[in-house]
């Protein structure tokens, strides 16, 4: 073979080669800008702009930084519709986070006889072994269920207090369920009795941090209303109920429509309790309210299946008989009826035939009228002893012959109701009993008018008028009017209540202390105060006893304007006259220029502390007249003042 023939073959396969690799090259980028194209455009379809392509040969990169984990799988997932996902290479990035989110920190608690279960999410710097340990003294020995999970992340503001508040509130609730976060404790539970309903609420409400807000919803067994009774009225006041018993809402809400068609304006409410003596309670009350309403004036009267209808004196008798008739025909089978139409009394040569006990708000305790025996006399002077005290009883009512012969029952039951009230009297007449006074028990008249029923019979006149003050109410927990006066001057304590010069204009200085001053007060309730006011002698008599009474009355209008209950407040101007420092120095003069809060109390009746009152007296216990008794004396002006 020659050897240009075999040049010629050899060069021949050499450009073979080199233009099958210039065909492969060219044919690699086709497919790699193919590849990147399509990949970016299925991309920025997706919104994933951040990411970008690059190719080395068959295999996908993808790199770029993205915004996190999230994006970053989205964006392999979708190059992998594209290519096959096996080219996909990865050589993205992922955003450090600047800040990440706290996880919202609560935790639910819940308690039944079985145990106490705690679920949620806390902080890691929850003490977990003290939290434990309070759950654990809470359960008294029962298990309890640890499934808390913890964040390392700082506990949110508050997140200690409400669990504090939380943990505390449990050892009260055996039956509970606690729901706790940093700004909100929510309780749901139940409670003994209605009373440990309303204690609970009392102490956890105070308790409660200022900025935690509290959500209660507590209940209570319905109690065992024994005997089941009701009384309504209706007397130159408009109607009333004194009594009211009912065993369902239903039942409740037909009682009060019918006292409304009856004329009842003002809200009433019924207590919702167990022991109905029959099924058809709300049609027996219902039909008794309506039939008194024709009537016009009396009252009628359910002590379980006894019903009394009382009508009022110079009821016409043929009205009466037709309501009495109607009424025994409608009422069912198992309720008894007794009617009496009250007759006008009968005079009597010496004097009103009555028992009479009051009781004055410091517990002082005087009885004067008539009973039937010797042995009646000792029976209430001793149980007055009992209940009120020995050294607060004056006996002073007299045995007389002739007495009715129910009367020994009827003054102990008049007693034992005015036990039940914080001050009032009773009054016991053959024909009935009235009660009046004070009390904080919410209930009392439906509880008197009970203890009446039962004692004295279905047919026995009652006319109670108990009215319920807050700041009465043990349950509530409120302060008495002496703790009040101390609280003032431990409020205040040496700042000073403090006026522009020679005006009657309150300085700025002196909001916080008029605000610290109503808070309290408004927790003291209605209480009879005095603010007086006080200048130095400078200036004129006259001028200082008018500017000290403006100043007094500044303050009593700071603290009306606070929503403070002051309408048994006054307000006296002393001007100089009753100086406690020296006016011949400037320090005695600042000392007199003050404010003076005075507690006063309610005059008690005459003849508690020694003789029997004159014939005639008649002592009232609720008496609003003040007495002065202790005054808290309070520093109030601010920079001296030379004119006043």
């Amino acid at each position: 073979m020659r050897l240009s023939t075999l040049f010629t073959i050899g060069g021949t396969f050499t450009a073979a080669g080199a233009l099958s690799l210039v065909a492969a090259y060219f044919s690699a980028q086709m497919v790699e800008n193919a590849s990147i194209t399509s990949v970016l455009n299925e991309l920025d379809s997706e919104g994933l702009t951040w990411a970008e392509v690059d190719t080395n040969g068959l295999q996908v990169f993808l790199i770029g930084t993205a915004p996190d984990e999230a994006a970053r799988f989205q964006a392999l997932s979708t190059a992998g519709r594209v290519v096959d996902a096996s080219r996909v290479i990865d050589q993205m990035l992922v955003e450090d986070p600047e800040d990440l989110a706290p996880p919202y920190f609560s935790l639910e608690i819940l308690r039944n006889d079985a145990g106490i279960s705690v679920i949620g999410l806390v902080p890691t710097s929850t003490d977990r072994e003290a939290l434990m340990d309070s759950f654990h003294a809470a359960a008294k020995g029962v298990e309890v269920s640890d499934l808390l999970e913890s964040a390392d992340f700082p506990a949110p503001e508050g997140w200690d207090d409400a669990l504090h508040f939380a943990t505390a509130a449990l050892r009260d609730l055996p039956r509970s369920k606690i729901s706790v976060d940093a700004e909100r404790v929510e309780i749901t539970a139940m409670t003994d009795s209605a009373e440990a309903r309303s204690r609970i609420e009392t102490a956890l409400t105070r308790r409660k941090p200022e900025d935690l807000r509290l959500a209660l919803d507590l209940s209570a067994p319905r109690p065992v209303i024994s005997p089941f009774a009701l009384r309504f009225t209706i007397d130159g006041n408009g109607p009333r109920f004194d009594a009211c018993s009912a065993d369902t809402e239903a039942t409740r809400d037909r009682i009060l429509r019918a006292a409304t068609g009856a004329g009842l304006e003002d809200k009433a409410t019924c207590t919702l309790g167990l022991g109905a003596p029959s099924r058809r309670w709300a049609d027996a009350t219902e039909l008794a309210i309506s039939k008194l309403a024709e009537l016009g004036q009396g009252s009628v009267t359910f002590s379980n299946t006894d019903v009394a209808l009382i009508a009022a004196e110079g009821t016409d008798e043929a009205s009466f008989d037709r309501v009495v008739g109607e009424l025994q025909a409608a009422l069912p089978e198992v309720f008894a009826l007794h009617a009496t139409l009250t007759k006008p009394p009968e005079a009597q040569d010496d004097g009103p035939v009555e028992f009479i006990a009051t009781l004055s708000p410091e517990g002082r305790v005087q009885m004067r009228g008539r009973l039937s025996s010797d042995s009646a006399r000792t029976t209430m002077d001793s149980f007055a002893k009992a209940r009120f005290g020995s050294e607060n009883v004056y006996t002073a009512a007299r045995v007389a012959e002739d007495m009715p012969q129910d009367w020994p029952v009827r003054t102990l039951a008049g007693l034992e109701a005015l036990a039940t009230l914080a001050n009032g009297s009773v009054t016991v007449t053959p024909d009935g009993v009235t009660v009046r006074g004070k009390t904080g028990n919410a209930d009392a008249n439906a509880e008197i008018a009970a203890l009446l029923a039962t004692k004295m019979g279905e047919g026995a006149a009652m006319d109670i008028s108990v009215e319920y003050v807050e700041r009465l109410d043990p349950l509530l927990g409120l302060p008495s009017p002496e703790e009040c006066e101390t609280q003032i001057v431990q409020t205040i304590g040496a700042r000073k209540i403090s006026f522009e010069p020679g005006a009657a204009t309150l300085d700025a200085s002196a909001e916080e202390i008029m605000d610290e001053l109503a808070e309290l007060l408004k927790r003291c309730g209605d209480i009879p105060l005095e603010i007086g006011g006080h200048t130095d002698s400078q200036g004129r008599e006259s001028m200082n006893q008018e500017l000290s009474r403006d100043r007094a009355q500044a303050v009593l209008d700071a603290l009306r304007m606070r929503l403070v209950p002051v309408k048994s407040y006054t307000v006296r101007g002393y001007g100089e006259e009753t100086p406690i420092a020296d006016n011949g120095t400037e320090a005695g003069r600042e000392e007199n220029r003050r404010i003076e809060f005075k507690l006063l109390k309610i005059a008690s009746e005459e003849g508690q502390e020694g003789d029997e009152p004159a014939d005639g007296d008649s002592p009232d216990p609720e008496s609003d007249e003040p007495a002065e008794t202790g005054e808290a004396d309070v520093p109030a002006e601010g920079p001296a003042d030379e004119q006043r």
